[in-house]
């Protein structure tokens, strides 16, 4: 072979070579066939398990073929501490409250996961309100708010609120409300919003701070009243009810988003897909007629200015738990 051949045939192979920039597969939320999965830390059933199926359909859909994967336990906290050692790939997921990244570093002594540096938040989907819901055990003529704070400060008794957990929002809403009111209130916490239910239902418990999906199927029952709700806009669930900050309380303002997120270290690409499926399904009015059946609102947060909610929300917060006097031990 001459030399000018030689080089016209090294010429024609390099031609065959792919150039890895213009070939190079795109960024996918889902690295491989595998099915990727969504993490929820509680029980099949529940209002996050529930949030998370209906988004594993809306997914799928896309083509985005992701499972449910209930680790209950711990309010959550041992599937978020989970995620510390899962692919950071987008392949797993974690749907959970946002108060679990704003509120539970200033409640547990030893978390078992940093919010900042061992998870990257993707985007939220949904909102729930908290509703003050009193039971029986108050006198029929308190109808408002305002009637429920003058019967507190005449009823020493009376002065007592259950939430769904310990370290919950709840909880700490109801501590502002106190502030506000100017009537020390005992929290009363509970194992999950059933129980606390039956017991407000049965006037066990004169008051209970819950979420508004908790009350839905009660409403014509009889057997409590709805005084104020947490949001700064009322429910388009229950329109008759008003805010805390309508009555007078706008420090007691502050509701519940559930949300999306990965491993720390999760490509940015990865992050922007999953976010742009996320709120295409928020967009969907099936998704959304699924969630307003169990009292959410899709309510899409894109990841960058969900970053800067949790950010904010989590100072928001600390003064208040350290107010409140209340720690917890991991």
């Amino acid at each position: 072979m001459t030399e000018l051949s030689r080089r016209r045939f090294a010429k024609y192979v390099a031609c065959l070579v792919p150039v890895p920039s213009m070939f190079a597969a795109p960024a996918r939320a889902q690295p491989d066939s595998a099915p990727g999965r969504i993490v929820v830390g509680y029980p099949a059933g529940g209002t996050m398990d529930q949030t998370a199926r209906r988004l594993a359909e809306s997914w799928r859909a896309q083509n985005r073929a992701y499972l449910v994967d209930n680790r209950p336990g711990a309010a959550g906290r041992i599937a978020t501490a989970q995620m510390k050692r899962e692919r950071a790939d987008g392949s797993v997921v974690l749907c959970t409250q946002t108060s679990a990244m704003t509120i539970y570093p200033h409640v547990y002594t030893r978390l078992s996961y940093d919010p900042v540096r061992d998870l990257r938040p993707v985007a939220a989907l949904a909102s729930s309100t908290c509703v003050l819901a009193i039971s029986a055990a108050v006198p029929a003529e308190v109808r408002t708010l305002a009637d429920y704070v003058r019967w507190l400060k005449a009823n020493e008794t009376g002065r007592s609120y259950a939430s769904p957990a310990a370290g919950s929002l709840a909880q700490f809403l109801g501590f502002r409300f106190s502030q506000a009111a100017g009537v020390p209130l005992a929290h009363v916490p509970y194992r999950g919003s059933a129980p606390a239910l039956q017991d407000l239902l049965g006037g066990q418990v004169p008051a209970y701070l819950g979420f508004v999906g908790d009350f839905l199927q009660y409403l014509g029952s009889g057997k409590l009243r709805l005084l104020a709700v947490t949001s700064e806009r009322r429910s388009r669930f229950i329109k008759d009810v008003p805010t805390f900050a309508e009555q007078g309380f706008g420090s007691v303002v502050g509701v519940e988003s559930y949300g999306l997120f990965t491993p720390a270290g999760t490509p940015d690409a990865v992050v922007a897909a999953l976010a742009a499926a996320t709120r295409t399904a928020a967009a969907d009015k099936a998704l959304a007629g699924g969630l307003e059946q169990i009292g959410l609102e899709a309510a899409y947060v894109g990841p960058a200015e969900y970053v800067q909610t949790i950010a904010a929300e989590r100072e928001r917060w600390k003064p208040i738990v350290a107010a409140s006097g209340f720690k917890a031990d991991e």
